[in-house]
């Protein structure tokens, strides 16, 4: 079903927001992940957002990430408003809305990031080794 946007007509996907289960094996790490944030949704959260505010919700998880390591650990100044954030709970929020996004869209991220791990240990093995800016 196409619905409109504010950017023209967009295809929809089937039940993207229905709470459906997720067909993901619970039995790895990411998995489980997935699993709880589909039961907390489920159970608290009503529905999933759209996508496309997810997208955005996401962005703006990682710009507050980007925050605190510019200023933690780059060259600008930590302001003394930020020295309380807590690193650990900014990057949990974009892996929670990172995982929201793999359950609406039917991602297996375990089975995602298995592949991708095999295609960096085939195709990258040698390249930072040999790679002079890091010597």
């Amino acid at each position: 079903m196409t619905v409109p946007s504010p950017y023209g007509w967009i295809q929809k996907t089937k039940n993207s927001m229905a709470l459906d289960p997720i067909n993901v094996n619970n039995d790895l790490p990411l998995g489980k992940l997935q699993e709880e944030v589909h039961e907390w949704i489920a159970a608290h959260g009503v529905r999933y957002f759209s996508e496309l505010t997810n997208m955005a919700q996401l962005t703006e998880e990682v710009g507050e990430v980007a925050r605190i390591i510019a200023r933690r650990y780059g060259e600008q100044s930590e302001k003394e408003s930020d020295k309380s954030k807590d690193l650990g709970e900014e990057l949990s929020d974009v892996l929670f809305v990172l995982l929201c996004l793999s359950n609406q869209t039917g991602t297996d991220l375990q089975a995602a990031f298995d592949k991708k791990m095999n295609v960096k240990r085939e195709c990258d093995h040698d390249r930072h080794q040999n790679n002079e800016k890091l010597k």
